[in-house]
């Protein structure tokens, strides 16, 4: 199916464990002062791991002008108008990876625990399976054993953990963990020779 297909399931509402409920859309170039306001809401030492400078409005002014939801779709969960969470869906349009999406999902502390990033991730991962995405990976600071512990529940296995290889906007080294998902069964490729 195409992207554009995809796109028409949204704006959608989703019930979290507690009870309340979200709206869920791909962000809107509109979105750039509250897209902005969610990331620095984000507490400070979390967004060591982030890997662009979300503090800087320069930085959410370029990804809200210059959306292509075919290379980075970011679906963004709001209660009230407020943005609370995003994951997104990272794509190449060609090369040897083309087949293969980046999954990312970060949640404002305040509603962490409802089952939020569990229902983005698995949002993300059916949005890539029905655009035709062979995998899909999801990268980590080696510290982030919650968001790790919860993609494996998702199906995600490790893929490759290298010691002290990345750093942080600190310059300090942590572990980068890698782990992937195969999105096609083993049903699919029968048959095809």
């Amino acid at each position: 199916m195409s992207l554009e297909f995809e796109l028409q399931k949204y704006p959608k509402e989703i019930k979290l464990k507690d009870g309340s409920k979200c709206k869920l859309r791909p962000l809107k170039k509109a979105d750039e002062q509250a897209f902005h306001q969610f990331f620095l809401a984000v507490p400070e030492p979390e967004r060591m791991f982030i890997k662009h400078r979300v503090v800087d409005p320069e930085v959410i002014q370029e990804w809200c002008r210059n959306i292509d939801l075919h290379r980075n779709l970011p679906l963004l969960a709001l209660i009230d108008g407020k943005i609370i969470a995003v994951a997104t869906l990272h794509q190449q349009s060609g090369g040897w990876k083309r087949h293969i999406g980046r999954v990312s999902v970060l949640v404002l502390p305040d509603y962490r625990g409802r089952g939020l990033a569990r229902s983005l991730v698995t949002e993300m991962v059916d949005l890539a399976r029905n655009i035709g995405l062979d995998k899909v990976e999801a990268e980590f600071i080696g510290e982030q054993d919650a968001a790790i512990k919860m993609f494996a529940m998702l199906g995600f296995s490790n893929l490759v953990r290298l010691e002290d290889y990345v750093r942080d906007m600190q310059a300090i080294t942590h572990d980068y963990v890698l782990m992937g998902l195969n999105l096609k069964t083993d049903e699919e490729y029968a048959g095809m020779e």
